[in-house]
């Protein structure tokens, strides 16, 4: 949507004290309707909590071992962590611009110019929710196998069916539904917990990793130097490039803290150093896990033949040397994962709301509501776990199609990014006010190398996995991205082109509070 020259008469009504609801209103165009409870430290924790890139690691490495094997691991995750430095940079700085709580979407209504903004902000928005919704069931799925895992690992004899993934789906999803709707004015106490409760499951797993094998180590060799392509392609480029899924869905969450930006006091500067604290504690931890997972591994085979569909569990077996211990490591990897699915269904309730108050959803004034007696968007929030019922039915009829959640995500909420980011680079740089954190003379390598970055994730990561493809292991992401951008599509153009304004963005107003000239 266009930079409009005035802000909107209403901002009169603002006390000018709250300078925080002041840009809101006068800048952004929105009134304050969330309480700004979070601080530095429960923000990060959330952002550290919604990635929980150790633990997300564990659940979701087989698809990553398959390709080139615990080295690919170790150096793609290395290689992923730049580039999406590199994102985390260039949507800090929008951010520090235009501190909302839509994050990617209100950027790019904002950076895509008077003509485009409109209709880039709208598709930006529906694919961020859509990953995020996506996020949630992938999430849900990781802590209901880590369940079925559990209950294997006790009944030897038990024969895996989809069917218990779906209800342990189910249990966890409504659960931290609850949690998030009931405990809104916890959730930063909450937040902040969870980050120790992950740190310390951490430290208790990489220490019996390191200490209980005895002797029975992987070699240096097998973990830093051997490559192996068990995809079919006989491509070690496409191999390796295909096995950067899992650090992708691991680190690659730079937006998440973007959603609270209407919860936080000065968010301008607050929020960019959440997002690339979190950034830097994802990768350090991960790092860690993953180097103490991969010497813990002394029959590989094994661990990618294991019929569990959760090889991690098979691991943490060789690792203790017993069953008891695979199962005591394997719940401290379910505890530490299930404050993820708290935190992530805080960011897609947000996003929804969000999305909501401007129109861009169906049953927009519905969902734009902030319950008076919990405090937070209930009604969105909700609709983000119904929806992530409704995908697991997926699961049941196939696992195969289901597990494309996880690539689908990360492509989705990179094209998301790159809307805001591209939008900003056709502008010039200048459709915004800079603020407090920019990049400066760096600004256009670090936009241009991000949205290059994006470019091959979105190419390869719809690529099949595996040759020769089947209907059984083919990569569903292509069907899933191009399905949303249907439907995407015909919400435009069915209902939403004629009435949807979309958020503001007021440059006068934006210049006069960062001058501090702003009466």
């Amino acid at each position: 949507m266009p930079a409009e020259e005035k802000p909107t008469p209403a901002s009169a009504v603002v006390a000018v004290e709250d300078r925080d609801a002041l840009k809101l209103e006068t800048a952004l165009g929105h009134k304050q309707q969330m309480q700004r409870s979070f601080g530095l430290l429960s923000l990060t924790s959330l952002g550290i909590v919604v990635a929980n890139a150790w633990s997300l690691t564990g659940g979701t490495i087989v698809i990553a071992i398959f390709n080139g094997g615990p080295m690919a691991v170790l150096y793609g995750l290395i290689l992923v962590t730049f580039f999406y430095t590199l994102i985390s940079l260039s949507l800090s700085e929008l951010i520090s611009s235009i501190p909302s709580s839509g994050g990617v979407y209100h950027i790019a209504t904002t950076t895509g110019g008077p003509r485009y903004g409109r209709i880039l902000g709208f598709y930006t928005g529906l694919l961020n929710l859509s990953g995020w919704l996506l996020s949630a069931s992938s999430i849900s799925s990781t802590l209901g196998n880590e369940l079925v895992a559990l209950w294997g690992l006790t009944h030897p004899a038990a024969e895996w069916k989809a069917w218990n993934v779906f209800v342990a789906f189910q249990l966890v999803n409504w659960s931290c539904c609850a949690i998030v709707v009931t405990c809104h004015k916890r959730l930063p106490a909450i937040n902040t917990a969870a980050l120790w409760l992950s740190m310390g499951g951490l430290v208790v797993t990489v220490v019996t990793l390191i200490v209980m094998p005895r002797g029975r180590y992987a070699s240096s060799d097998s973990v830093w130097k051997t490559y192996e392509d068990r995809t079919g392609w006989n491509n070690d480029g496409i191999c390796f490039i295909l096995g950067l899924i899992n650090a992708a869905f691991a680190v690659g969450t730079p937006d998440s803290l973007s959603h609270l930006s209407e919860e936080i006091p000065n968010p301008e500067r607050l929020v960019p150093r959440g997002i690339l604290l979190q950034l830097a504690t994802s990768f350090t931890t991960a790092f860690i896990y993953l180097v103490a997972l991969f010497y813990s591994i002394n029959d590989l085979e094994a661990v990618l033949g294991s019929t569990s569909r959760f090889p991690t569990a098979e691991i943490y077996r060789q690792a203790t040397g017993s069953t008891a211990g695979a199962v005591g490591l394997t719940v401290v990897l379910f505890v530490a994962t299930f404050p993820t699915l708290i935190g992530t269904l805080i960011t897609g309730g947000r996003t929804l709301w969000s999305l909501a108050r401007d129109g861009a959803v169906p049953g927009g004034s519905f969902f734009a509501a902030v319950s008076p007696r919990f405090g937070g968007p209930v009604r969105a929030t909700i609709a983000v776990s119904a929806c992530a019922s409704v995908l697991s039915i997926v699961y049941v009829f196939s696992t195969t199609a289901f597990s494309a959640l996880i690539t689908s995500y990360v492509v989705l909420s990179s094209l998301s990014y790159a809307g805001a980011i591209g939008g900003h680079v056709a502008t010039g740089r200048k459709a915004v006010v800079p603020g407090p954190f920019w990049l400066g003379r760096w600004g256009w390598a670090v936009n241009v190398g991000s949205l290059a970055w994006i470019a091959v994730m979105v190419v390869f990561f719809c690529w099949p996995f595996v040759k020769p493809v089947t209907k059984t292991n083919m990569n569903w992401t292509s069907v899933i991205v191009a399905g949303l951008a249907v439907a995407i599509t015909g919400w435009w153009w069915g209902a939403a082109r004629g009435a949807y304004k979309g958020p503001r963005y007021f440059r006068e107003a934006a210049e006069k509070l960062k001058d501090g000239t702003e009466e």
